[in-house]
């Protein structure tokens, strides 16, 4: 049974070069009217997303919890985790490809070592769902506590 489902619809206007692609319908809302195009994808954003920056937020935010969720099972609450996730969108084999998810971890966590915490983000590198979806991508995680 899902733990949960959420969508997101969206309506693409024009050709590839020229269009537009509007979100609508997200099942939270926080999405709908954010436009994407494929300039904002492959050139400059100008004030609109992209896959790659849609799958960057989702990477890093799962990747937050997953972390969190693992230090607590360890007895080492974070006070702060800052994780970033940078999604690649290059050519591989000839076609246009997601390849790769490099995730910067820093985190304040009292009272834990630099070895521990490494073992900690490496566990919840396999825990995280985002990470586990993108089992075919080279995603390199590193970690360091502030």
């Amino acid at each position: 049974m899902a733990i949960a489902t959420r969508t997101v619809k969206t309506t693409w206007d024009g050709n590839l070069a020229s269009g537009t692609g509007t979100f609508g319908s997200s099942s939270s809302g926080a999405l709908d009217n954010q436009q994407v195009t494929w300039a904002s994808r492959t050139e400059a954003p100008a004030g609109k997303s992209s896959p790659e920056e849609l799958l960057a937020a989702a990477h890093s935010s799962c990747f937050s919890m997953a972390l969190a969720l693992t230090l607590g099972e360890h007895k080492h609450e974070p006070e702060r985790l800052e994780v970033t996730s940078e999604v690649v969108f290059e050519e591989a084999g000839g076609k246009p490809t997601i390849t790769t998810s490099n995730i910067t971890v820093v985190g304040t966590v009292s009272g834990i070592d630099a070895a521990t915490f490494q073992s900690i983000v490496d566990e919840a590198a396999a825990l995280c769902p985002v990470s586990r979806l993108f089992a075919s991508a080279t995603i390199n995680v590193t970690a360091t506590l502030a």
